[in-house]
């Protein structure tokens, strides 16, 4: 699979690791050089320096080939931005998108996006471990 990743914090980087490390062609952009540092030296694939809602930066990355593009930016609305441009004018496969805010969650759903919000799996995890009995 080749797979594009917007963003290289710690989310972003763990599943650039995983992905590498199964044999897929990862590419990671990240505004911030000093990001990739957490790669670590066994990664593979490539990283960028860019802006993921850049059409040139995401041609660039390979984005016209990539079978998935996934934005783990620390900004909701960059990584929306992001998948869409990747969605509608790329025509990736398959776009999602992490999103903090669990309220505008169902909205960008309803626009027909792939998003996981942390923030709910959190709090649904958390409730489970809670009601465990001891």
């Amino acid at each position: 699979m080749n797979v594009v990743i917007l963003g290289c914090g710690r989310l972003g980087a763990k599943l650039a690791q995983m992905l590498d490390s199964e044999g897929d062609a990862v590419t990671v952009i990240d505004p911030n050089s000093e990001s990739f540092a957490r790669l670590g030296p066994r990664f593979r694939g490539r990283t960028m320096v860019g802006v993921g809602i850049d059409e040139d930066v995401l041609r660039r990355a390979g984005i016209e080939q990539a079978d998935a593009f996934v934005a783990l930016s620390d900004g909701d609305n960059t990584n929306i931005m992001a998948s869409q441009v990747a969605k509608i004018i790329f025509k990736v496969p398959k776009a999602i998108s992490q999103i903090k805010d669990p309220i505008r969650e169902d909205t960008y759903h309803l626009l027909g996006l792939e998003t996981i919000c942390p923030t709910t799996l959190g709090a649904e995890v958390m409730k489970e471990v809670l009601l465990r009995p001891n």
